[in-house]
């Protein structure tokens, strides 16, 4: 690759908190400098506030504005911005923002790379015919793949036919340096209304959205107090996120008897310090990429309990470093939260052996390292092909082939 550092636009539906995010954010402010410039492009909107995360001031944030519908009244404004910037890649990311590959094909640019980070409510397992084909149908402009977890990868493979070269497999990764085992024992939280240190604090992270489901944990919480009765007086929930799902957390908290007993705190910034004051992590969801939130817990040293769906199973080794349930079964969740509130002993050893696991295979080094390699390998194989016709469509060479188009003379 030259010296000079090229640029990679990022496709997102919008650029705000979130756990597909906070990978991007990641990601961003690591790559090397000298190698690669970035531009963020949201379908939708740009958070302000969730742009003060990355740290780079010469990132290019620019919002499109799509109301309900496909992007393709977009595509004229995505391939004039794509002419204009004349990136080295376009990186899509999730099946909303996969359309602007044809818009990045068309104003020829080398690489277009596309990124699967999980599940919708609206496709829990992938089976959707109509969202197969769709993919497929995008298929043809899109030169390489990424998946986040294995199950995503067979999924792209086996049910959309991408060649099994073509896709990429790459762990999230979590920051060991602001994420850590507290040094003395769980932290107070600020804000907290739950201070005293004789009580044990099971809590969530997450937006309060259905795929999320928050309302499991919520039911769980309230089941696992009828299980220990005696446990009213010590079991705290601690539920961090904002969304439409609050109204009905409330409600099935405020009929068990347990809305005093849970701290809903809406948006938070701080999550390292959140962490730091819990004393077991629980993600309920209904599916899931690779779980930025639970690697983050398990680099606080915390004990998981979460459910088996997506690639969690990946992450968290079953007796060893947490507990894996049945999604949708409050009642399996209640009962694995109390047998960690029974036995804190056992939980810190999987807290200690969560803490290992992520600094063995999720580091964010690692992470960014496995782009910068893909990248970096992706641009030279563009470079180097010969430049052909752009009236048929791309072929399927890896990275390249007939992928060179921004190098040939206008």
């Amino acid at each position: 690759m030259s010296e000079t550092p090229r640029l990679i636009v990022h496709v997102v539906f919008r650029f705000a908190v979130g756990g597909l995010e906070n990978g991007l954010v990641n990601l961003i402010n690591r790559l090397p400098a000298n190698s690669w410039r970035h531009a963020i492009v949201a379908l939708t909107e740009i958070d302000a506030e969730f742009c003060k995360r990355i740290t780079r001031g010469d990132v290019q944030y620019i919002a499109l504005g799509k109301g309900p519908g496909h992007a393709i009244p977009l595509y004229p404004a995505l391939f004039r911005l794509l002419r204009r910037l004349r990136p080295a890649i376009v990186h899509t990311r999730n099946l909303a923002a996969l359309e602007a590959s044809f818009p990045a094909w068309a104003a020829r640019v080398p690489v277009r790379v596309h990124g699967e980070h999980g599940r919708d409510v609206w496709d829990l397992d992938g089976s959707s015919i109509r969202r197969q084909w769709a993919r497929r149908a995008f298929r043809p402009f899109v030169s390489e793949y990424v998946a986040l977890s294995p199950d995503l990868k067979e999924y792209l493979c086996t049910r959309i036919g991408i060649p099994e070269d073509h896709v990429e497999q790459i762990y999230n990764g979590v920051d060991t340096d602001r994420f850590f085992p507290s040094r003395h024992g769980r932290a107070p939280i600020d804000g907290c209304p739950f201070q005293s240190s004789d009580l044990w604090l099971v809590g969530t992270v997450g937006r309060m959205e259905t795929v999320k489901d928050q309302t499991n944990l919520a039911r769980a919480f309230v089941r696992a107090l009828r299980l220990r009765p005696d446990a009213r007086h010590r079991m705290r929930l601690v539920m961090v996120g904002e969304g439409s799902l609050r109204p009905q957390v409330e409600a099935i908290l405020t009929e068990g008897k347990a809305r005093d007993l849970a701290w809903l705190t809406g948006e938070r910034e701080d999550v390292p310090g959140l962490l730091h004051g819990l004393d077991c992590f629980v993600l309920p969801s209904l599916a899931e990429g690779v779980s930025n939130t639970i690697l983050e817990a398990m680099a606080c040293g915390l004990p998981v309990v979460a459910t088996r769906v997506g690639a969690n199973g990946e992450l968290i080794e079953d007796g060893t470093s947490g507990r894996l349930v049945p999604s949708r079964n409050s009642d399996a969740l209640a009962r694995e939260i109390v047998a960690y509130f029974d036995a804190p002993a056992i939980a810190r050893r999987h807290g200690r052996a969560g803490r290992q696991i992520v600094e063995r295979r999720f580091s964010l080094e690692r992470m960014v390292e496995r782009y910068h390699r893909l990248y970096s390998g992706l641009v030279s194989k563009g470079e180097s092909a010969v430049c052909e016709s752009h009236g048929a469509l791309p072929g399927s060479s890896r990275g390249g082939g007939r992928e060179g188009h921004a190098q040939c003379a206008e």
